[in-house]
C-alpha cells in the first residue's frame, strides 16, 4: 500500500500530542480524571466555548453515544437520527442494546429534515410507542455535509419548542467546523450537548463530551463508572485536548484535512468521475467502476461505502493530519495512467 486513505485514525497522533505524551511519561497523577491534565483540558475547552458547561473525557465516538443517550434518556424515551447516521448504521446496534429506540427519518443529504420529524411527532401516540426525546446530528455527517449556523439554530429551537434535546456527534469535529460557519460558542449555546472528536482529529484516542445543558449532566460521572468508561488513567485521555484545544491545533488540523480532500476531489473531477455526495469535509465519495475498487483498495486502502448497482461502486477517500497534496497527487496521477492503459 503506498498510502492509506481508509479512514482518519490510522497514525497514532498529531507529532504535538505525541511530544506531550513523552513530556509526561515520568509523572505519577492522581486518577479518575481528577488530575492536572484533565483540569488544563477542560479549562481551554470552556475558553474557547465561553461557557462553563460540564466536560467529561471518553475514550471513543461509540462510547460517547451509547453513555451520553442512554444517561440522558429515560428507557422509555427515544432518539431520532438520519437513516445514515451513525448510530443507526455503524455502532452495532449499541444504543438500542442499552433499550433506547432508535426513530430514523429519510433526512436530505445525510442531515435532519425537521418537517420529517415533525411528522414523527404529529403521529406520536402516547403511552404506546417509544417517546420521542432527543435528535441527533453529526458535525460533519456520515458522507461528508455539514450543517450551517443558520441550520444548527433552526434545529435548536425546534428542539427547546418541542421538548428535545440536540446531541450533536463530533467525531470529525475539526473538519467539519472549518467547512461549516459553526463557532466553538455556536455549539455552546445552540446544543444540549455535543462532544468534541479527538480520535479522529489528531489524538491518539479521546472524544471529550460537553455538556451545555447541566440539568441533563447531573450524575453523568455515575454513568461513566457504570458502564465501564471511566478511566482510572484518566490523564491519558485528557492529554490530548490539552494539546488540541490551545491555540488553534484542532482547527488547524481540520483545515489541513479538508484543503487535501478538496484538493483530490477536484482532481477526480476534473478526471470524470462522479460524486455520491458533495462533501466539503475530509470524506469524499467517488464513484468508480466496480472491477476498479481491488485495484484502489489495495494501493490505497479505500472502503466500499455503496454498491450502487451491477456496475457501480460508491467508493470512500478518507484525508488525516497525514496526509499531503503529494498524497493525493499521486492518486490522481496513477488513474490517469491507469486510464491510458
Amino acid at each position: 500500500m503506498i498510502y492509506s486513505f481508509r479512514n482518519d485514525y490510522s497514525s497514532i497522533a498529531h507529532p504535538k500530542v505525541l511530544e506531550r505524551l513523552m513530556e509526561c511519561k515520568d509523572e505519577q497523577n492522581i486518577g479518575y480524571g481528577e488530575d492536572y491534565h484533565s483540569d488544563n483540558a477542560k479549562k481551554y475547552i470552556k475558553e474557547k466555548l465561553g461557557k462553563d458547561s460540564d466536560i467529561y473525557f471518553l475514550v471513543g465516538g461509540t462510547q460517547a453515544n451509547t453513555i451520553v443517550i442512554s444517561s440522558v434518556l429515560k428507557p422509555y424515551e427515544a432518539v431520532i437520527a438520519v437513516e445514515s447516521g451513525h448510530i443507526n448504521v455503524h455502532e452495532t446496534g449499541a444504543v438500542e442494546g442499552q433499550g433506547h429506540k432508535i426513530i430514523t427519518i429519510k433526512g436530505k443529504n445525510g442531515k435532519i429534515v425537521l418537517d420529517e420529524v415533525k411528522k414523527i411527532l404529529d403521529t406520536h401516540m402516547p403511552t404506546h410507542m417509544a417517546l420521542p426525546k432527543m435528535i441527533y446530528i453529526s458535525l460533519s455527517t456520515e458522507i461528508g455535509t455539514i450543517y450551517s449556523l443558520e441550520e444548527l439554530k433552526e434545529i435548536y429551537e425546534f428542539c427547546k419548542c418541542h421538548e428535545l434535546y440536540l446531541f450533536l456527534d463530533g467525531a470529525r469535529l475539526a473538519s467539519g467546523m472549518v467547512a461549516s460557519n459553526i463557532t466553538y460558542s455556536d455549539l455552546a449555546n445552540y446544543t444540549d450537548v455535543f462532544y468534541i472528536g479527538g480520535t479522529k482529529n489528531g489524538g491518539y484516542l479521546g472524544e471529550a463530551v460537553v455538556f451545555n445543558n447541566k440539568e441533563i449532566s447531573k450524575n453523568f460521572d455515575y454513568a461513566q463508572k457504570h458502564y465501564g468508561a471511566l478511566m482510572a488513567k484518566g490523564f491519558v485521555s485528557a492529554i490530548p485536548f490539552e494539546v488540541l484545544m490551545q491555540g488553534n491545533l484542532y482547527l488547524e488540523i481540520g483545515k489541513k484535512e479538508n484543503e487535501c480532500a478538496a484538493y483530490l476531489q477536484n482532481g477526480l473531477k476534473e478526471l470524470g468521475y462522479k460524486f455520491l455526495s458533495d462533501s466539503v469535509t475530509n470524506q469524499i465519495f467517488p464513484i468508480i467502476p466496480k472491477d476498479m475498487f481491488p485495484i484502489l483498495e489495495e494501493r490505497y486502502g479505500v472502503e466500499l461505502w455503496e454498491v450502487l448497482d451491477t456496475k457501480y461502486y460508491a467508493i470512500r477517500f478518507v484525508t488525516s493530519f497525514t496526509t499531503t497534496i503529494e498524497n493525493c497527487q499521486e492518486v490522481l496521477d496513477f488513474l490517469k495512467e491507469y486510464h491510458c492503459d
